[in-house]
């Protein structure tokens, strides 16, 4: 299913939904743009995210962005772990809902 190829069809939707894909793209750009949180932790945030959510393709572009940024592979490597643990802490607490 993942294929970076897909992402050339990414302007597609801007061309299907022009004000909702404007809108979209005005956001992204915002939440990395302002702000005082340094593009390189935004980028690990986005990066831990993406893993969170399983999406390959953020998964990529936001290792792309953070290395960019100056992130170190150490980073990216305790991201990875801080994303695990909330995923998994997310299956314990859900799992408390299956005790008496």
């Amino acid at each position: 299913m993942y294929d970076k190829k897909n992402l050339s069809k990414f302007s597609r939707l801007g061309e299907l939904a022009p004000e909702a894909f404007k809108a979209f793209v005005a956001f992204d750009e915002a939440v990395v743009k302002y702000g005082v949180v340094p593009l390189k932790y935004k980028e690990l945030i986005a990066f831990g995210v993406a893993l969170t959510t399983q999406c390959p393709y953020c998964i990529d572009i936001h290792t792309t962005k953070a290395k960019k940024a100056g992130a170190t592979e150490q980073e990216l490597a305790e991201a990875t772990l801080i994303a695990a643990a909330l995923r998994a802490g997310g299956a314990m607490t859900h799992g408390t809902h299956s005790l008496e």
